[in-house]
């Protein structure tokens, strides 16, 4: 196995973990903005930060030459990872 691929490989799968995370996280910030359970700052603030990171996995995706539909995993009889947006 070349080392290119065993890190191009291994940045793929933290970036998946990553993915699914933020996905996560993303969701709750929308279900609490629904309720109604953040101020105003914390909006702004959750919002930055799930901008922030969403570039900094595109950057990492680009670096290592991946398509964000390369983070979606094939779970086989159970179906992708991911959600599709």
């Amino acid at each position: 196995m070349e080392p290119d691929t065993v890190e191009r490989d291994l940045v793929k799968l933290v970036l998946t973990v990553v993915e699914l995370l933020r996905q996560l996280m993303e969701r709750q910030a929308l279900r609490r903005f629904d309720e109604g359970d953040l101020t105003e700052d914390q909006e702004e603030r959750i919002g930055l930060t799930l901008m922030l990171l969403e570039e900094r996995m595109a950057e990492l995706r680009d670096r290592y030459g991946l398509r964000p539909e390369d983070l979606n995993l094939d779970l086989g009889p159970l179906g992708p990872l991911l959600p599709r947006d």
